[in-house]
Parts: structure tokens; C-alpha cells; sequence
């Protein structure tokens, strides 16, 4: 069974930064696209970064591009979202997901770690 658990998440001040983690299990980490995506309160689930299997090779929405950074342990099964810079329309509940950005926002999803920008 895949269980995908984040944590990280929590209040920050505008520019402020935060490291999100997810810790993967149930399949076989290293063989995987992994991704991450947001939804803020009363919107729809937005993509915001994805890496390849091997850890090389990472893409990221407009919107978070330059400020975020995704990283990945394949040895400790480990997907990693650096936040920094932050903007309070960075507010949202954040997941991990298994696979690229093509199927991310329709794969299954963690409970989430909750990152809210506000001074």
C-alpha cells in the first residue's frame, strides 16, 4: 500500500521559508516521477514541482519557479519541497504524489502539511 506522510508545514511571514517533507513507503521510491501540489483555501489543486526518478531532472510551475526547490533521498525515501521567499498566495495544503506532473493531480494524496504566509 502506498502511504505518502508530509510534514514541514506552518505559519510563516511574507519571504520567510519553510522545508516541507514526505516520506514515501509501499513502493518502490526510486523507480519514481514524484511530485508536489497544493490547494489553497477554496481553489482548485494546483501542480507546483516535480522531479525524476533519478533526482536530475526537475520542473516547476510559473508561479513558484525560482523560489522552490525540489530535492529527493532515494536512499531514505525522501521527497523534499524547499520553500523560500514566500507570498501569502503560497498559502495552501500542500501533498506529495507519486508520478510526473501529468498525472499528479490525479493521483492518490497524503493528508497533507498546511504552510500558511500571513504577517
Amino acid at each position: 500500500e502506498v502511504q505518502l506522510v508530509e510534514s514541514g508545514g506552518g505559519l510563516v511571514q511574507p519571504g520567510g521559508s519553510l522545508r516541507l517533507s514526505c516520506a514515501a513507503s509501499g513502493f518502490t521510491f526510486r523507480l519514481y516521477a514524484m511530485s508536489w501540489v497544493r490547494q489553497a483555501p477554496g481553489k482548485g489543486l494546483e501542480w507546483v514541482s516535480s522531479i525524476n526518478p533519478g533526482g536530475l531532472g526537475t520542473t516547476y510551475a510559473d508561479s513558484v519557479k525560482g523560489r522552490f526547490t525540489i530535492s529527493r533521498d532515494n536512499v531514505k525515501n525522501v521527497l523534499i519541497l524547499q520553500l523560500s521567499s514566500l507570498k501569502e498566495e503560497d498559502t495552501a495544503m500542500y501533498y506529495c504524489v507519486k508520478g510526473d506532473q501529468w498525472s499528479a493531480l490525479t493521483s492518490p494524496r497524503g493528508q497533507g502539511t498546511q504552510v500558511t504566509v500571513s504577517s
